[in-house]
């Protein structure tokens, strides 16, 4: 049987393709789930029409993403390993709000899950021909753990405040120190006579 694929399916046709299948197959699963429908002369222009619009769309779509630089922070063990993974569904997380678009995670082409720090480039299949590509930076999450770990610096107004408050200290002490030393002066002349 002839069939127009609707919809993307995996090793098997993407969208807008005209393609023979085994009869079985198209009326038992792939025109019941809306994936094709049957190859007619008014189908066809019907997925023609469909498929100018969606290209441009596309086109659109992949101007906005193609180069763009997203980060992604994970927890980090020994030798920079990531606990867990950053998966296509993470990426596709961060492309939605980031770029504010929504990118199904089965468009992005990730060939196994990355496991370590560093820059990846990642490729997103919008259409068979329309392949824009992204820069994915996966850095180190600081924990609270760690935060407590860094020593404190201080901040500028404390740096400003100590040395007032010592210089405070010492005024009041002055009249003190003063008349201690005029004391001493005292006792040694009296000493001395």
């Amino acid at each position: 049987m002839k069939v127009i694929f609707l919809q993307d399916v995996p090793r098997v046709a993407y969208a807008g393709d005209i393609k023979e299948v085994a009869d079985g197959y198209a009326r038992n699963y792939l025109i019941p789930k809306q994936l094709a429908a049957v190859a007619k002369p008014g189908a066809i222009n019907m997925v023609a029409a469909r498929q100018a619009k969606m290209a441009t769309e596309f086109s659109e779509l992949a101007n906005k993403i193609d180069g763009l630089e997203i980060t992604l922070k994970a927890r980090v063990g020994a030798k920079d390993r990531l606990f867990g993974a950053i998966t296509a569904a993470d990426i596709a997380t961060e492309l939605n709000s980031t770029a504010e678009v929504e990118i199904d995670k089965r468009k992005i082409v990730l060939d196994k899950p990355i496991h370590e720090l560093g820059d990846y480039e990642i490729a997103i299949r919008l259409a068979k021909d329309l392949v824009p590509k992204i820069k994915v930076t996966v850095s180190r999450e600081v924990t609270t753990e760690e935060v407590k770990e860094q020593p404190q610096e201080a901040t500028a107004e404390e740096e400003k405040e100590e040395p007032q408050e010592m210089v405070a200290e010492e005024v009041k002490n002055e009249p003190q120190q003063e008349a201690a030393v005029e004391a001493e002066k005292k006792a040694l002349q009296e000493e001395a006579e």
